[in-house]
């Protein structure tokens, strides 16, 4: 059994044995019935206040709280402690959109891209954590492999097509993959050409996340931290920069097949031509 589901059972049976229900539990905090029906199913991890408030409502003298950073470290695995909300939250979201201004989507990497993006970030990592690295990033690949995931659109600037980051034959492979769940209809891309002149996001990374019972959350990453950003005002703010980016960009059909093009002469041997769009007289 997994700490968060060991953690969210233990929480059950203290509540029940209470004799309270899920809204008694909660009356008091600012979290609803459904959010903790997340967390006593190790869907979700349980906040630091939250704890708190479920120690003093059952009497159990500070466990939730003990544990809460147990769950987090277990839910999280080998990524980042900046990643951890995000990991928690992108397995509840129903919408997913991204911006990739020099690397592939975590989701969309298979293993010799992940391996090589680690060691350029971490060139001294050891055999085994590097392994379980890959394992814990390739994990995530369901959010878009599955068909139940959640409905990803992102946008990619050319340069992830033209700058390989592995050797030919591998990064065929890896764009082939981009380009076949886009086909399979897993996420929808948009390439944003090198020559789109000012657009929004040009420093940093952009990704947001839409739920549908609670307000939409946006990240963006640096090398070695993270930031999520919860409030209401900015998210919206960051939103339309983002509807802005993916106007400036191409249309889907034709990021598609410029992919598929880039991956082809990879297999070839070739470096991809850039692209050039047709000028208007």
């Amino acid at each position: 059994m997994s700490v968060p589901t060991f953690y969210g059972k233990e929480l059950r049976w203290k509540r029940e044995a209470a004799g309270l229900s899920l809204e008694d539990l909660v009356r008091g905090s600012f979290y609803g019935k459904t959010y903790l029906s997340d967390i006593e199913r190790g869907e979700r991890r349980m906040p630091l206040d939250l704890a708190r408030h479920a120690d003093q409502v059952l009497g159990t003298d500070g466990f939730f709280e003990r544990c809460c950073e147990d769950v987090r470290r277990a839910r999280r695995g080998t990524h980042a402690e900046y990643f951890a909300d995000v990991l928690a939250s992108e397995r509840r979201a129903t919408e997913i959109e991204e911006w990739g201004p020099c690397l592939l989507p975590g989701p969309l990497q298979l293993e010799p891209y992940i391996r090589a993006v680690v060691l350029a970030a971490h060139p001294s990592t050891s055999d085994d954590l590097l392994a379980a690295k890959v394992a814990d990033r390739r994990g995530r690949a369901d959010l878009v492999e599955e068909s139940d995931g959640p409905e990803t659109w992102a946008v990619l600037h050319e340069s992830i097509l033209h700058e390989p980051v592995l050797p030919q034959g591998d990064m065929a492979e890896q764009l082939a993959h981009v380009a076949a769940l886009a086909r399979k209809r897993r996420f929808i891309p948009q390439v944003l050409l090198r020559n789109a002149g000012p657009h929004p996001f040009m420093m940093g990374t952009a990704r947001f996340l839409t739920f549908p019972d609670e307000p939409p959350l946006m990240y963006t990453e640096g090398m070695y931290s993270g930031q999520l950003i919860d409030d209401p005002a900015l998210v919206r703010q960051y939103a339309k920069a983002y509807d802005r980016l993916r106007a400036t960009a191409l249309a889907p059909e034709a990021s598609i097949r410029l992919i598929e093009a880039a991956a082809e002469d990879y297999r070839n041997g070739k470096h991809p031509e850039r692209f050039e769009p047709p000028t208007v007289a």
